[in-house]
């Protein structure tokens, strides 16, 4: 089984570094993002049209790369999670977890007996279409699949401490946007309410040796969320880093054309 970078980095105490695919799920953007310098890759099935044949092929093209592929489900159910591991990903995002139970639920989904209760369908995809030894597989297959639930909603933050105590999470997020929307201040990510759950957010990941991760949307918003404990980053998605890119340039030319 290909090593899980993520998995890696945080084992040695490591500063975790991604990205989020949700627009350009070319043949190409595997190789991109492992140019650029990532560990892991978000592959975005939540609010993108990727459906599950296009996160197959992104699957397939990461192989070629070390990086460890993350697909985030469009909702913690079984049939997504299963299905997203056998094409091959190593791990899941699932959103807006807000109980033990549900996250219970996605670790049953993501791991074999006897941490969890996934299903057995070996010699496919996520094994290269080579039949393992079943028994050495199942272990390292436990052992290298990240499971990520997303805090999205006070509902998350008032089960925080369950969630991150439960074996098999291994990386709290704060879904930044939904969390504001949840807690009535949309947005305002320095009003001090926000602040304060984010800090919960990575102090009770850390007591419990979990990953603490965000998706910053800017170098100076990564610095910040980092002072507050946050080592698995994704730094920002293809999206707006395409956009502002872009902006930027053809800024730079009008003015170019003003100044004659």
């Amino acid at each position: 089984m290909k090593p899980n970078l993520l998995r890696q980095r945080l084992a040695s105490s490591r500063l975790a570094v991604g990205h989020m695919v949700m627009e350009f799920s070319t043949r190409g953007i595997a190789k991109l993002v492992e140019a650029a310098g990532a560990d892991f890759a978000l592959l975005d099935m939540e609010h993108s049209g990727i459906d599950l044949e296009r996160i197959a092929d992104l699957l397939a093209w990461f192989k070629a790369t070390p990086l460890a592929p993350i697909v985030r489900v469009p909702a913690s159910q079984h049939h997504f999670i299963a299905r997203v591991l056998d094409a091959g990903a190593l791990g899941v995002m699932a959103p807006n977890v807000e109980t033990v139970e549900q996250a219970r639920l996605i670790v049953d989904a993501a791991k074999y007996a006897p941490e969890g209760r996934r299903g057995l369908g070996l010699g496919s995809a996520h094994n290269d279409y080579l039949p393992p030894q079943p028994a050495e597989y199942l272990r390292e297959a436990n052992a290298s699949t990240s499971v990520i639930c997303q805090i999205e909603s006070e509902t998350g933050l008032a089960n925080l401490e369950a969630i991150a105590a439960l074996p098999g999470v291994d990386a709290l997020w704060v879904g930044h946007f939904d969390l504001t929307q949840s807690m009535g201040i949309v947005g305002e990510f320095q009003h001090p309410r926000f602040l304060e759950a984010i800090a919960r957010v990575a102090g009770t990941a850390r007591r419990h040796g979990k990953g603490a991760g965000m998706q910053p949307g800017s170098v100076e918003q990564a610095a910040a969320w980092m002072k507050l404990g946050y080592n698995v980053i994704s730094f920002s998605s293809d999206i707006a880093v395409y956009r502002t890119a872009l902006a930027s340039g053809v800024t730079a030319v009008r003015d170019m054309e003003r100044q004659k």
